[in-house]
């Protein structure tokens, strides 16, 4: 009996360390010159990209569903903060309605930070903004979520006229507040969400450069707007709303260092506000990442809204599911993918047609910070809302 027991230790060492090895062999490969591993960009066919198009139509009215933490710890991005600072300062646009959401973080504290953001907006100027909590986790197996006072004033908003619906965070308030409602769907001009892929692709900032963790490889993001709520995703795709992705392929145009964020500072007012609670997100990305600057992912949703000339989009098909690629290992949960007419999804899954913006214009940079600091991009002062 105690032969054959250390013939089972000695055998599950062997076992160990050979896994042991696997692993680092793996981890070691992060360092080989291949572009497509360090980029995590399998080939896909390639997308119809048109400058500043297709066109689509954006009411003034807008509802901004968000799960903004901005900054309540080194790892939450402050993303939504600054989304909402640049819808709330805009000309030309009314704000009918903020929804809160879990997602970056609990709904306790998504709800809490986008209330005390929304309060330093109305003192540096901005018009009352209302703000409903929303749903505090993903839809359940059996469809159901637990009803929230945002769900309930989404839908009061849309029977009042179409919107513009800027989604930030999951997507399970607005499934909620538009199941089995035909009438409200059909309210929803341009539903614009922060998420979807191509099939084989993953985001990992530093695209090989150096720097950061993993040989300069990672850390890879996920999709997590989906990955919060797939059933979410998947159901509000089946209702057909017109739909805009902006997917984090698109944020890596546009990088926001800490001068951008000191200028923001000298704004005072909220401004300073969102550019404090950024500052310990920028040093997570110079320290751990390796980038002088972050990708603001949530922002460019509101840079659509307001600015859609400024991307590069295409039509698309875009359905929730399963990526059965090398990359899947690195990314097992549902994802939002997004492929030509052509490309089909695996079999028993439907796709449904979506506009995709994965570049960006040279001036947005330019462009966000006009919007920002209240200078025109050829360095005037801007006459003040």
């Amino acid at each position: 009996m105690q032969t054959l027991r250390r013939r089972v230790l000695h055998l599950a060492r062997g076992l160990g360390v050979l896994v042991a090895a696997l692993v680092l062999l793996l981890m070691g490969t992060f360092a080989l010159p291949i572009p497509v591993w360090r980029t995590g960009e399998l080939p896909a066919p390639p997308l119809p990209l048109a400058e500043g198009g297709p066109a689509v139509h954006l009411p003034a009215r807008l509802w901004i569903d968000t799960d903004a933490a901005c900054g309540a710890s080194r790892t939450t991005d402050p993303d939504d903060c600054l989304a909402l600072l640049l819808l709330a300062q805009a000309r030309g646009v009314a704000i009918v309605g903020i929804s809160t959401v879990y997602g970056n973080a609990p709904l306790a504290v998504t709800d809490r930070t986008t209330r005390t953001l929304v309060a330093a907006l109305e003192r540096s100027g901005a018009p009352p903004l209302p703000v409903y909590r929303g749903a505090a986790g993903p839809v359940g197996a059996d469809g159901s979520v637990t009803p929230a006072p945002a769900h309930a004033a989404l839908r009061h908003a849309l029977l009042r006229g179409p919107l513009t619906l800027v989604s930030l965070g999951p997507l399970t308030n607005v499934a909620t507040a538009l199941r089995d409602r035909p009438d409200l769907q059909a309210q929803v001009a341009r539903l614009v969400a922060v998420m979807g892929r191509r099939r084989g692709h993953l985001f990992h900032p530093t695209e090989g450069a150096g720097g950061g963790m993993l040989f300069g490889h990672g850390p890879v993001f996920r999709d997590v707007n989906v990955a919060k709520d797939g059933r979410a995703a998947a159901e509000v795709l089946s209702m057909q709303v017109p739909t805009t992705l902006i997917p984090y392929e698109a944020a890596r145009h546009v990088s926001l260092t800490s001068n951008d964020l000191a200028r923001l500072e000298a704004r005072g007012g909220a401004a300073a506000w969102v550019a404090s609670r950024a500052r310990v997100w920028l040093d997570f990305w110079v320290a751990a990442i390796g980038r002088r600057g972050f990708y603001p992912f949530d922002l460019l949703a509101g840079a659509y809204v307001l600015a859609p000339h400024l991307f590069h989009c295409a039509e698309a098909r875009a359905w929730v599911g399963e990526d059965d690629t090398l990359w899947a290992w690195f990314s097992p949960a549902q994802a939002l993918l997004v492929g030509t007419v052509q490309e089909r999804p695996a079999a028993g899954q439907t796709s449904h047609p979506v506009v995709y913006c994965p570049q960006l214009a040279a001036t947005m940079h330019q462009w966000l910070m006009a919007q920002f600091t209240g200078l025109r991009q050829d360095g005037t002062q801007r006459e003040e809302r």
